[in-house]
């Protein structure tokens, strides 16, 4: 971990695709009661429709994110083999984990890990959401038909993906042990903010 990063706290949302973690984000992000920034990843994927440079990923190509690399300030990286061919996502020492603050991550239970290791583990809160699959493959499905181009094959993908990234064993490995059940968002949302509450207080004075 960097020096200037000593003072910086690092709620990490992870969870199946379509679980809920972009509402979820949105909701904590937004409660004036919690003090979280959100930290912004990089990605070579097409921005979907909606999106917005610098809100909810910096959008670079696949060039620019081997300069990063090359650069040194890679914290963690993950590429995806996906039906329109590789998309990878960087977590980038750029500057914004500076300073005293408490941020707001989402992504997976491998680049949740590597996060935890950079940062060190009192450092970071896993914050693991879980929907039912069937649930969670009907809201998969809604949200795709909002796009102006439905890819409904790498849906799939991750769907199916989902079921080894997301393994008992990788979770037991990664130490995640809390669950928060996305059935109702009210009462799912009122779980984390409580926890979210307790991790930013903790330590102060």
């Amino acid at each position: 971990m960097r020096e200037e990063a000593e003072m910086v706290k690092i709620v990490y949302l992870l969870g199946k695709s379509a679980c809920g973690k972009d509402t979820i984000c949105q909701r904590l992000l937004a409660d004036p009661a919690l003090s979280l920034h959100k930290a912004v990843l990089y990605t070579t994927r097409p921005m979907r429709d909606g999106e917005k440079e610098g809100r909810e990923y910096h959008f670079i190509t696949p060039a620019q994110a081997e300069r990063l690399e090359k650069s040194g300030r890679v914290i963690e990286k993950r590429v995806y083999q996906t039906v329109f061919g590789p998309w990878t996502y960087l977590t980038v020492d750029d500057g914004q984990f500076a300073g005293d603050g408490c941020f707001l991550m989402e992504g997976t239970l491998e680049s949740y890990c590597s996060v935890r290791d950079y940062f060190g583990a009192e450092k970071v809160l896993p914050v693991y959401i879980e929907v039912e699959d069937g649930e969670r493959l009907l809201r998969a499905i809604a949200r795709e038909r909002t796009q102006a181009v439905p890819k409904y094959r790498e849906m799939c993908r991750r769907f199916i993906a989902d079921d080894d990234d997301f393994s008992e064993e990788k979770l037991q490995a990664g130490g995640i042990e809390k669950r928060y059940e996305n059935q109702r968002l009210e009462d799912c949302l009122g779980e984390i903010r409580q926890a979210v509450l307790a991790f930013e207080n903790a330590d102060r004075p």
